[in-house]
């Protein structure tokens, strides 16, 4: 494989915003009568906004007016923003700078492909938006994972064939998106939930760009 493309998935591949977004819908379960656990929020990752607020009224049992759920999604959403203006770059999980200047230096091009409305947000936060060479996010694309929307629109945006990019995702609805868009799906967490995964590492801590290309060689 010639590999000319790494796309990241943001909330738990980049940066932990997990923590966040479980902050404000509990919040919000709180607030409207619903108990949510950290385990429910698992349920959670990688789906979009409105998604997540019909699984937290399932989990309460709750029936709402379209008008009540845009305003209830943009009450968490206020919240969730209320927290990440407070990370800054300590929050970039281990490994992944030196990973992501390694790719620079070998000028393997590096795209966001995430379902957040808030990614450009956190990376301005974290100061990592000059790494990125696009941007895809929830405002960019209508479809949520696992449509390959997100990845095959990052790859069409810098001119390369899906066959020459990998996607490290940390979602089985991710994994999915990105086998479905025709690339190399690189799990980043547990082996057992990212089993579709054509490979699968714990982080970035032990993980460099030999790495990385001794797995595609061995494919």
């Amino acid at each position: 494989m010639d590999l000319r493309l790494a796309i990241f998935d943001l909330d738990g591949v980049i940066v932990d915003t997990a923590k966040y977004h479980y902050l404000a819908w509990k919040r919000l379960g709180d607030e409207i009568g619903i108990e949510f656990t950290k385990q429910d929020n698992e349920r959670l990752k990688g789906v979009s906004r409105m998604r997540s607020l019909d699984i937290l009224l399932e989990i309460g049992k709750q029936e709402r007016r379209d008008e009540e759920k845009e305003q209830l999604a943009a009450k968490k959403n206020a919240w969730y923003v209320e927290y990440i203006d407070q990370m800054d770059s300590s929050e970039i999980l281990p490994g992944v700078l030196p990973f992501l200047d390694e790719l620079r230096t070998a000028s393997v091009k590096v795209a966001l492909g995430s379902a957040s409305k808030n990614a450009r947000r956190i990376l301005e936060r974290v100061e990592l938006g000059d790494y990125f060479d696009t941007i895809v996010d929830g405002h960019v694309v209508s479809k949520a994972k696992p449509d390959p929307e997100v990845f095959a629109l990052s790859a069409s945006l810098l001119n390369i064939a899906p066959e020459n990019a990998v996607v490290f995702e940390d979602a089985q609805a991710g994994i999915e998106a990105a086998r479905r868009a025709g690339m190399i799906a690189i799990g980043v967490g547990n082996p057992q939930v990212l089993d579709e995964a054509h490979y699968v590492i714990s982080d970035f801590t032990a993980f460099s760009l030999d790495r990385l290309l001794e797995l595609l060689a061995s494919s």
